[in-house]
């Protein structure tokens, strides 16, 4: 009994530690001997207890404090999820903003970023879901963008499986060029399929687009149109100049505004304006869209 007493003494000790533990791969001896030479109160004792506690983890060691019970930090040391970072990338937000974000948050290169999107995504935007990821504290440009990459296109396909049945990469990504748009472009959910049905009328009657919101691509996400800006963009992504869709997505697209490119609504709109209440108002004929302009 006095000995589990004293055990139990001992385990509740406070210990002093980092909120983030850096572990090397080795034996249980050898990382307690690196705990030890690193200022860490740590011993012989602790050797014995990870023993029956089991071997600690390798890599960055979320500890949640920096003064906790050793036996709260023995324990963690085998059973603590590693150190991570929360990375969000916003619907409608373009790649090139989300990887100036990271390089930042993660004190990582942003041309390496670039470059290891480029090396594992197909597309030169618009393949990385929108969502919170978390990350491992540490890991380097390429691991992350593969990792990201991965993860979204597992992501993509179960979404083509399940709105369409199958997964064709083209066809699928095109359903996601034109979401990209609806999602710039929508004041609110409820309108997405409306846009939708807009842009798949006028692409069925050979009409460009004519859509801010497809000039909203990389640097430019959150830049203003201007008539300047639509007269001199001499890019695919002018669509008041070319008619069909972008290349490839202009941003990031919801699940929302994927499900309204998939499903537009059942109308013959051709035409909306935003009004004074910050939504649109949708209409058929050119001469309805002039009065809304005039009479919004």
């Amino acid at each position: 009994m006095l000995i589990v007493l004293i055990v139990f003494f001992y385990l509740a000790l406070e210990i002093k530690t980092t909120p983030i533990v850096s572990i090397p791969s080795g034996s249980i001896s050898s990382i307690i001997t690196y705990l030890s030479k690193n200022n860490f109160d740590i011993n012989q004792i602790d050797k014995n207890i990870l023993r029956i506690l089991g071997k600690p983890q390798s890599g960055l060691i979320d500890m949640g404090g920096e003064r906790i019970a050793k036996g709260d930090f023995l324990y963690r040391l085998v059973n603590a999820k590693a150190a991570q970072n929360k990375i969000v990338l916003i619907p409608g937000e373009t790649l090139y903003f989300f990887i100036q974000d990271i390089a930042v948050k993660l004190s990582l290169d942003e041309n390496k970023l670039k470059e290891s999107y480029s090396k594992y995504a197909p597309y030169e935007d618009g393949v990385i879901f929108p969502n919170t990821y978390k990350i491992p504290i540490g890991i380097n440009e390429e691991s992350l963008m593969m990792n990201l990459v991965q993860q979204s296109l597992k992501i993509h396909q179960n979404l083509a499986v399940k709105l369409l049945g199958s997964y064709k990469q083209e066809e699928w990504f095109r359903y996601i060029t034109i979401a990209s748009i609806i999602q710039k472009e929508a004041a609110n959910k409820q309108e997405m399929p409306l846009v939708s049905a807009v842009i798949f009328n006028r692409l069925k009657l050979k009409m460009p687009l004519q859509m801010d919101g497809s000039l909203n691509y990389g640097a430019y996400s959150h830049t203003k149109i201007t008539p300047q800006r639509i007269r001199t963009d001499p890019t695919p992504f002018n669509t008041y100049r070319n008619k069909g869709i972008p290349p490839y997505p202009v941003g990031s697209a919801s699940i929302e505004a994927i499900r309204a490119a998939v499903n537009p609504a059942d109308v013959d709109y051709l035409y909306f304006v935003r009004n004074k209440n910050g939504v649109h108002t949708f209409s058929t004929t050119y001469k309805e869209h002039l009065d809304n302009i005039h009479f919004p």
